[in-house]
């Protein structure tokens, strides 16, 4: 079984509106004048990407937290070991200039997806896990390129 399941598909779909919505407010700066109407600044633009994404790479170091306690001896050393990167990553490399900031995320998300690799080709994962963290890193990494190319 290789299908993705529905309700993950839909939540990781859900999950990836905040990026969509700071991307929007970059190429389309109207839409931080109409969502400003009715939301806080914290919302709007590269801020609520680089917010979000620093969440999310925190959350993913749970997961990745998760698949390792399915290993055993070395293994498992390892993969806890790893799966505290992201979240590392994005205390420590998620700050400053949003420009920086949003080059770091980027790569954040880009080696989270090997770490998902590392954990897939171990058999820490569901045989749909490529197949999502694909799907939804490549529009991460478009999301996040908008700031970096645009502003």
């Amino acid at each position: 079984m290789n299908a993705i399941p529905r309700s993950a598909l839909i939540l990781g779909l859900a999950g990836l509106i905040p990026f969509l919505w700071g991307a929007a407010n970059v190429l389309f700066p109207a839409t931080v004048g109409w969502g400003g109407q009715w939301m806080s600044p914290l919302f709007m633009g590269t801020y609520v990407s680089l917010t979000y994404g620093t969440v999310i790479l925190s959350f993913m170091s749970g997961v990745l937290w998760g698949f390792a306690t399915k290993a055993e001896g070395q293994l498992a050393a390892l993969g806890y070991a790893l799966s505290v990167i992201p979240a590392l990553w994005a205390f420590f490399m998620v700050n400053g200039d949003p420009g920086d900031a949003a080059v770091n995320l980027f790569a954040g998300f880009a080696g989270l997806l090997m770490l998902d690799g590392f954990f897939a080709r171990q058999g820490l994962t569901p045989a749909w896990w490529m197949r999502l963290r694909g799907l939804l890193t490549a529009v991460v990494l478009a999301c996040l390129a908008v700031p970096i190319l645009f502003e």
